[in-house]
């Protein structure tokens, strides 16, 4: 079984999110912010097959900061080097999200579509 952890602090975009990621047939971690995505991930960082995270969300200090995401994808990947990553991002963040990939997140995707986000981790990880 594939493992996604979701990290958005947006309530509905996350349950829309996952419930897409699930019909597709993934398991799905959720968490809101920084610290709780680190967390989740330590603990199941076995399962853990891809991560999709936020751009803008609560830091590790539990206030919001724009940018967040990239914080916790260089967390994740000092935990698990190998980890995909595909940072999620409103459409007007398109110049962020390119520096995303150049920290090491494999993609990155506007929010909005989620069957194409399907698509993008199906991709991804049959790379």
């Amino acid at each position: 079984m594939t493992t996604v952890l979701l990290v958005d602090d947006e309530k509905l975009i996350q349950r829309s999110l996952e419930k897409t990621l699930l019909r597709a047939g993934f398991d799905v971690l959720t968490a809101a912010d920084c610290k709780s995505g680190s967390e989740l991930f330590t603990q199941n960082i076995g399962e853990v097959s891809i991560a999709v995270l936020d751009l803008n969300m609560p830091g590790f200090d539990g206030t919001p900061k724009t940018g967040a995401g990239l914080d916790l994808l260089d967390d994740l990947k000092k935990q698990k080097a190998d980890l995909p990553v595909v940072i999620l991002t409103a459409y007007d963040e398109v110049t962020k999200a390119k520096d995303s990939v150049s920290r090491g997140a494999n993609a990155f995707f506007v929010k909005g579509r989620e069957q194409g986000l399907v698509e993008l981790i199906q991709k991804i990880l049959s790379e």
